[in-house]
């Protein structure tokens, strides 16, 4: 392994309980001493959800709430300026917390085919109907995602960011299951080629840096991700299925780093680590894998983000994934 992984053993998806920006950067940081992440906090309100928080990122494209949702507009409103101010919190705690920080550091964004599944535009119907449209949504993402990197290495220089894009609806766009304004009908299935080569362009933005893609959705598509160049994807591990084996197994030969949630996202009674990734050890073999590989190729995460969880029970998951990331390491067999 290099001397200076990428990645860590353990660490969140993105989303927190509660509204303190500076007790979220807390958690994250004290809970990943080598994997710390950017909290988001969607129970702060619109903006600071993951479509509002994302849309404030946008580059000469701009959006507001409308009762249906986020919808583009001609120009930056209240919305879009809660979004970069909460955003800026955040930012500031998180440098407060990572003061000589040297190492992985990851940040969420959603996705341009979520995004484009969720924005609306003027019509009310999603970006995703107008081909045109996704490409300017595209573009405008990339270089908002640039700037927004650009930032944080100016805050915490020590940090090798690791850019995580949420796409929980891609498989929906690529099996046309989003659904209309209406409701009454759905999207066409986007070209699986044009999904790649939109998602190569805006993972370009990490210029050379790693990048990693989570669903918690069914069914996510492996193999057009390696191509797209994520060099990890992130993954509810509860939802694999035998037909996801091989695509996992020759993720992991071929380098990818998996994201394995195992840890649930809402309060319950938590096994004991080594349980918790059991499936994990189990597939492996059946893979016919090394063991020794475990550890190289896994990073232990909650199932999804914990926005929907007790402040107590986050910090307990949290805890259980570096413990179980721990188990992995020590006990690969």
């Amino acid at each position: 392994m290099n001397a200076t992984p990428s990645f860590g053993p353990a660490t969140a998806i993105g989303s927190l309980p509660g509204t303190d920006a500076r007790e979220a950067a807390k958690t994250a940081t004290g809970s990943f001493e080598d994997f710390p992440f950017l909290p988001e906090l969607p129970a702060r309100g619109p903006g600071a959800d993951m479509i509002g928080r994302t849309a404030g990122l946008l580059v000469e494209l701009y959006a507001r709430v409308e009762p249906s949702g986020w919808r583009l507009g001609d120009r930056p409103g209240r919305d879009t300026r809660r979004a970069v101010s909460w955003l800026g919190e955040d930012l500031d705690a998180l440098e407060e917390f990572t003061q000589d920080y040297e190492g992985p550091l990851k940040v969420q964004a959603v996705g341009p085919w979520t995004l484009a599944a969720a924005l609306e535009l003027r019509s009310g119907e999603a970006v995703l109907s107008d081909p045109g449209a996704c490409r300017d949504l595209a573009a405008s993402l990339a270089e908002g995602l640039r700037l927004h990197l650009d930032e944080v290495r100016r805050r915490i220089p020590g940090a090798r960011l690791v850019l995580q894009l949420d796409e929980p609806s891609l498989t929906a766009v690529l099996r046309g299951q989003v659904r209309s304004a209406s409701g009454y009908r759905t999207y066409r299935a986007v070209d699986r080629q044009l999904v790649e080569s939109t998602l190569r362009d805006v993972m370009g933005v990490q210029a050379g840096g790693p990048v990693a893609v989570h669903s918690c959705a069914p069914d996510v598509p492996f193999a057009l991700l390696r191509r797209a160049g994520a060099a990890a994807v992130s993954f509810d591990f509860s939802l694999l299925t035998e037909r996801d084996e091989d695509a996992i197994g020759e993720a992991v030969e071929s380098g990818t780093r998996l994201f394995v949630g195992v840890v649930p996202g809402t309060d319950t009674a938590l096994s004991d680590p080594a349980g918790s990734v059991m499936g994990v050890r189990t597939l492996w073999r059946r893979l016919g894998l090394q063991p020794g590989l475990l550890a190289e190729a896994v990073t232990v995460t909650p199932t999804c983000g914990l926005a929907g969880a007790s402040p107590a029970y986050a910090r307990q998951a949290l805890a259980h994934c570096v413990q179980a990331a721990r188990s992995l390491a020590d006990n690969p067999e």
